[in-house]
C-alpha cells in the first residue's frame, strides 16, 4: 500500500459542482490499495497517518505532534493511480487492486481509524468517482509512504534477482582468484625463505 500524506491548511473534495468533504488544518492522505495488500498493510499505513509527527507543539517546536494530539482533521482519499507502473509513456495499473474488493478494503480503513481516533475527524471523497481534490499544503510537508509488505513486480523481482547473482558470482570469482594468488604467493616467499637458508631447489625437486 502507498500513501501520500500532507499536511495541509484545507482541503476538500468536489464532485461534479457538489462539495463532498472538507476539512480545515490536518492531513490529506491519497491512498493507493495493491491487489496483494493485506490487514498488515492497513495497519501499518493507519498508525503511520495518525501517529507521523508533522506538527509543531504549543511552544512552536516543529515534528513534536501528531494530527491525533493536535486534534486536527484527516481527509482521505482513494486513488488507485499511486500503484502506477510505467510501461514507456503509458501508465499501467495491473498492481492495483479491483475495485470490487479495493471498495471493501479501503472503506475497513477508514472504520479502524474512526474506532482509533475521532470518527467525525475523519472525513473521505467518494470512491470511484472522478474527484477534484483541492489540497493547501502547508509548508510544503509532504511524506510518501509505502508499507514494509508492500508488493512487488514480478519483473523488477526477477530484473532484482538477476543482478543479485551476478554480483554473488563476480565475490565468488574474486575469492577463487585471491585464493590462486595466494598459494602462488605463498610458494614464491617458501622458494625465497629456503633460498636464504642456503637451500638450492630446482623445479622438479618442487
Amino acid at each position: 500500500m502507498k500513501a501520500i500524506i500532507q499536511r495541509v491548511s484545507k482541503a476538500s473534495v468536489t464532485v461534479g459542482k457538489e462539495q463532498i468533504s472538507s476539512i480545515g488544518r490536518g492531513l490529506c492522505v491519497l491512498l493507493g490499495i495493491s491487489a496483494e495488500d493485506t490487514q498488515n498493510d492497513a495497519d501499518y499505513i493507519m498508525r503511520k497517518i495518525l501517529n507521523l509527527r508533522l506538527f509543531e507543539d504549543d511552544n512552536g517546536r516543529a515534528w513534536s505532534k501528531s494530527v491525533m494530539e493536535k486534534e486536527l482533521e484527516v481527509l482521505c482519499v482513494s486513488q488507485f493511480t499511486l500503484q502506477c507502473v510505467l510501461k514507456g509513456n503509458k501508465p499501467d495499473f495491473h498492481l492495483a487492486m479491483s475495485a470490487d474488493f479495493a471498495q471493501a478494503f479501503y472503506n475497513n480503513i477508514l472504520e479502524q481509524m474512526r474506532t482509533t481516533y475521532k470518527p467525525e475527524l475523519i472525513k473521505d471523497g467518494q470512491f470511484g468517482a472522478c474527484m477534484q481534490v483541492q489540497i493547501h499544503n502547508d509548508g510544503p510537508v509532504t511524506i510518501c509512504l509505502e508499507s514494509p509488505c508492500g508488493p512487488t513486480d514480478a519483473k523488477q523481482m526477477s530484473k532484482q534477482e538477476k543482478q543479485q547473482q551476478r554480483k554473488e558470482k563476480t565475490s565468488k570469482g574474486n575469492l577463487e582468484s585471491g585464493r590462486d594468488k595466494g598459494a602462488l604467493t605463498s610458494t614464491v616467499d617458501f622458494n625465497a625463505s629456503n633460498e636464504a637458508e642456503g637451500d638450492v631447489f630446482s623445479g622438479r625437486d618442487l
